[in-house]
């Protein structure tokens, strides 16, 4: 993808990389109908519908909390984010037993601690109020793109919004529960060639995988090691969000594994195309997945959207590795060759004044949502 001598109608610098070319031969890719297409969907996507960035959900997160349960947050975050102080906390409640005490904390408090804050990440991701419009034009994309084999959304949100923009365009899917109230995972059906026939769903059935939970994921109360998705209105039992590396390891992680080995198998199916999105390559885990199935399967490719300036991690893994693309705002690396963008031709949507914008989700989903006829003639 990208051969460097793409795009020379478009004339200007060609030492540079062309916005036009690069961009309409991805529009080419994903609309093949024979290729495998994913989407890793990023904290950078929900911040284009309005939720807050990680750190402004942590200063949402203490403004909501009080007295004890604040004052303990706080020295939880004292040199950590949300996410580092969560994965500390769960650590110290995994090795304290019953009357032991790390600091102030008790295995009991830690546990309640953990409780305080996911009700309050939970208030705080459902009490903002959001545009939903990216995520329709992404589910208008989404359900009138006609693949041979599903398409595929992975995110490490765990809000709804994809689900939302889906149902609002009335586009199936299947997030790997099966069920309205309480209803379980069904581990058996995420993989496509391991279901039995007769359970088989269709392709056109969009797949989404929340690899970090999700707002309306429980742990049923009767078996704590057991994770359900709850219907709206069921606030019981404790939220299963895991903004951190313990849902790799720790004991209630049936569908963080399975989901996690989906992902991994997902990227290396031959002539697979992986999106990135909102994703800013600071989980080594994930990072290590897509850059392994780049180097390792030729006929797979990685197209990293990025919002801002190229992450560290990505640029010098993709200075090697000719199907692992990075599309930034003011440079690209293309063939393993990074470049800034030739600037001689605006283009709507995709490139204007200097910044190539497709690493905007807004953007992104207005380019994919153009692709095709829209469900909703609003959008």
């Amino acid at each position: 993808m990208g051969d460097e001598n793409d795009g020379e109608a478009e004339g200007g610098d060609s030492s540079k990389h062309k916005p036009g070319a690069l961009a309409q031969e991805l529009a080419t890719k994903l609309g093949s109908r024979a290729r495998h297409v994913c989407m890793l969907v990023g904290a950078g996507a929900s911040c284009a519908a309005g939720l807050p960035t990680l750190e402004q959900l942590q200063i949402a997160v203490l403004d909501r909390t009080k007295g004890d349960v604040k004052a303990q947050l706080e020295q939880l975050l004292r040199g950590r984010n949300l996410e580092a102080a969560l994965s500390r906390l769960r650590r110290v409640s995994s090795f304290l037993d019953d009357g032991e005490k790390f600091g102030e904390l008790t295995k009991a408090s830690a546990t309640e601690l953990d409780r305080n804050i996911c009700t309050a990440i939970m208030a705080v991701i459902d009490g903002t109020k959001t545009d939903l419009d990216c995520f329709k034009r992404l589910a208008s994309w989404a359900g009138r793109m006609d693949y041979e084999r599903p398409l595929e959304l992975f995110t490490i949100n765990y809000d709804l919004l994809i689900e939302k923009g889906l149902e609002a365009l009335g586009v199936p899917y299947f997030d790997g529960f099966i069920g309205a109230h309480r209803a379980p995972f069904m581990s058996e059906l995420i993989e496509p060639r391991d279901a039995p026939e007769r359970w088989a769903l269709p392709a056109g059935f969009v797949r989404v995988w929340k690899l970090h939970g999700s707002t309306n994921w429980r742990l049923r109360e009767d078996m704590p090691s057991t994770i359900v998705r709850t219907g709206i209105g069921d606030g019981s039992g404790s939220i299963a969000i895991y903004p951190s590396d313990e849902k790799y390891d720790e004991s209630r992680r049936v569908p963080f594994v399975i989901l996690m080995d989906r992902f991994r198998r997902a990227l290396v199916e031959p002539e697979t195309v992986t999106i990135t999105i909102g994703f800013s390559f600071g989980d080594e885990h994930l990072n290590e997945m897509l850059f392994d199935a780049a180097a390792r399967h030729p006929r797979c490719e990685v197209v990293a959207l990025c919002y801002g300036d190229i992450p560290d991690p990505v640029a010098s893994r993709a200075s090697s590795l000719r199907n692992l693309l990075v599309l930034g705002k003011s440079e690209a690396v293309v063939n393993g060759c990074r470049a800034p963008w030739d600037d001689g031709l605006e283009i709507p949507g995709v490139f204007e004044s200097g910044s190539f914008l497709l690493g905007d989700f807004k953007h992104l989903s207005s380019f994919l949502a153009k692709q095709v006829e829209p469900l909703d003639e609003t959008l």
